[in-house]
């Protein structure tokens, strides 16, 4: 009678049980992210019977749901990248940019930006893990432009309200801004004004002296590295969206109707200005844009106001204060502003 199998206590049986707590790891951390779309609808709604369709109330919504989906999205994104960062080395990352054109490496950054349904907060994980892996600054903001600016949802939702001309033009502009502000910055020396804790991660170090790291150590890395950064982070977290649930549906339509109408040849510049201390994603502002356009407003200054709204908010400044330094920050968002102001007038003299 043979004996029972058993897993070998050596290295293998090691990686078998590491990846059998990854698996499951990762399996709370879906569950999690998925129990969090209906928790404060149930908890609000069902359990304290509160009326979620109340500004006070859907902000304390907004507050809870927002503040758990970044968090979960910094510990997941920056601990799998930190993982994948053991294995691919920043060198390799930069070796294979290096070798593609520019126009390339920035219209495939902003292609995944734009096949990422992540707002302009849910972007920043993603890019503190880019940054930290050696992906050029140019690359890495077009990645965080175009993720919150065009996605699947948005295109659908702009094609059943606008048509698929004014759609075309939006995704056409946004995926433009996104490449064009990148090139922007790869024409400048950026690195300088990213704080230094991004850069000195635990990762970095793996294998700096030429070992070769298990599993285990990759992964106790990527753990160090994820508190680390989520250490610094999480109370611009909070802080960042506490101010976006303060401001988060309300739109002064009355005030667009006054001082953004057809009439006021400054209307895109004013349409700019007030959407990017709102703080919404493209799906939850496009409804709010058919309105508007409904009323008059010209499809660009619709479209810059969107764009103003997505693109740039002061939860994102909040948060990416705490990870470029504020020249660099303010290199971003004026460089954005100016583009998405560009857009409005250019779509104005079209249309």
């Amino acid at each position: 009678m043979s004996a029972p199998m058993r897993v070998s206590s050596g290295p293998r049986g090691a990686t078998v049980r590491m990846v059998t707590v990854l698996a499951g790891l990762a399996l709370l951390w879906a569950g999690l992210f998925a129990l969090n779309e209906v928790a404060w609808d149930v908890l609000l709604g069902d359990w304290l019977g509160l009326d979620l369709s109340e500004r006070i109330v859907d902000a304390v919504h907004f507050f809870f749901y927002d503040t758990v989906k970044i968090l979960l999205l910094l510990v997941g994104m920056i601990f799998v990248i930190g993982l994948l960062r053991t294995t691919l080395r920043p060198e390799r990352v930069r070796t294979f940019l290096e070798g593609k054109p520019l126009f390339l490496s920035l219209a495939m950054a902003a292609v995944l930006g734009a096949l990422t349904p992540f707002c302009s907060c849910s972007s920043i994980p993603i890019f503190i893990g880019f940054v930290a892996a050696g992906v050029p600054l140019g690359v890495t903001f077009a990645f965080l432009i175009a993720s919150p600016l065009v996605n699947e949802v948005a295109v659908v939702m702009l094609a059943d309200m606008f048509g698929w001309e004014v759609t075309g033009t939006y995704v056409a502009a946004g995926l433009g801004l996104a490449i064009g502000a990148g090139w922007v910055f790869s024409r400048m020396s950026l690195e300088r004004w990213v704080e230094d804790f991004v850069f000195a991660a635990p990762v970095a170090a793996l294998g700096a002296d030429g070992h070769r790291p298990t599993l285990g150590e990759r992964v106790e890395a990527a753990r160090e590295e994820t508190r680390e950064i989520l250490g610094r982070v999480w109370a611009w977290v909070i802080l960042g969206v506490a101010v976006g649930a303060g401001v988060h549906g309300w739109v002064p339509t009355e005030f667009f109707a006054t001082y953004a109408g057809p009439d006021n040849p400054l209307a895109v510049v004013v349409a700019t200005l007030v959407g990017i201390p709102l703080y919404s994603n493209a799906a939850g502002v496009i409804p709010i844009a058919e309105a508007l356009w409904a009323k008059g407003m010209a499809t660009g200054t619709v479209m810059a106001f969107m764009m103003g709204t997505v693109a740039l908010s002061i939860p994102e400044f909040i948060l990416l204060k705490r990870v470029l330094k504020g020249p660099l920050l303010g290199l971003f968002f004026g460089t954005v502003a100016i583009g998405i102001m560009i857009i409005g007038f250019f779509v104005n003299a079209v249309f």
